[in-house]
């Protein structure tokens, strides 16, 4: 299992480490701060539970609620009341 303090030590690699799945690369990309690497992959399977998940937390970041209630929505699910900080830790482990 890939924890969030592994991924956030692998930041200053120029790539996401090879064991992580798409998921996983796309918070590594979001964490180095390329929200457009990210939102490109959450985008590549609109539809899918996992990757509209994603997509909600990106729209989330960018400040853009109603855009990220929408695919929270689509997601099942609900904006979450913590920190985004949190949200990133709880997707690293639920996006395994």
């Amino acid at each position: 299992m890939i924890t969030s303090s592994y991924l956030k030590s692998t930041l200053s690699e120029e790539v996401p480490p090879q064991e992580c799945n798409i998921f996983l690369k796309a918070l590594w990309y979001d964490a180095k701060g390329n929200w457009d690497a990210a939102h490109e992959i959450a985008q590549s399977k609109e539809g899918t539970l996992p990757y509209d998940r994603l997509h909600a937390y990106l729209h989330r970041k960018e400040g853009d609620n109603w855009n990220a209630n929408y695919w929270y929505s689509r997601a099942k699910a609900k904006m979450p009341s913590y920190s985004l900080e949190k949200e990133w830790e709880v997707l690293v482990v639920e996006l395994q």
